[in-house]
């Protein structure tokens, strides 16, 4: 397991290679990554800022991922999250699972990001060209995580 937060920007192809590196029992890897977008609500975003907790924020990770792990039968994980100032293309997260089975790399890796999007301590404020707005929840991001529950 490995969990990341962090300023740095990283390496996808360095990060899956590393992630995969001497794994013969896995039958599968799915990996996301997700990207700053330049519009956002229908308007211009020139740069996001993402605050978080430090401390908090890696706990609370470690529980969602304690929790996909409880899950399904995975091999391992891996979440980056970046906080700080970014712009549009940066890197924002990347989660990659592993395990012996493609469903269980899919649906955990899915969990996870759904998970992330509203479990974890992140603030995020963009710069449009009218100022600076805190970005609120998302009732979709609610319902993509409420399907998790049992």
């Amino acid at each position: 397991m490995a969990i990341r937060v962090q300023a740095e920007d990283f390496d996808v192809g360095a990060e899956y290679a590393a992630f995969t590196a001497g794994r013969t029992s896995v039958g599968g890897v799915a990996m996301f990554v997700g990207l700053v977008r330049d519009i956002a609500g229908g308007e211009a975003v020139s740069a996001m800022t993402l605050e978080h907790y430090p401390g908090m924020t890696e706990k609370q990770l470690e529980a969602i991922e304690e929790e996909a792990r409880r899950r399904w039968p995975l091999d391992d994980v891996l979440v980056i999250h970046r906080h700080g100032r970014l712009e549009p293309g940066d890197r924002i997260v990347m989660v990659a699972t592993a395990s012996a089975h493609r469903d269980a790399a899919f649906e955990s890796c899915r969990f996870l990001m759904d998970w992330l999007k509203t479990k974890a301590p992140f603030w995020k404020l963009e710069a449009t060209p009218e100022g600076e707005r805190w970005v609120e929840a998302k009732d979709s991001d609610d319902a993509a995580a409420a399907r998790w529950s049992e």
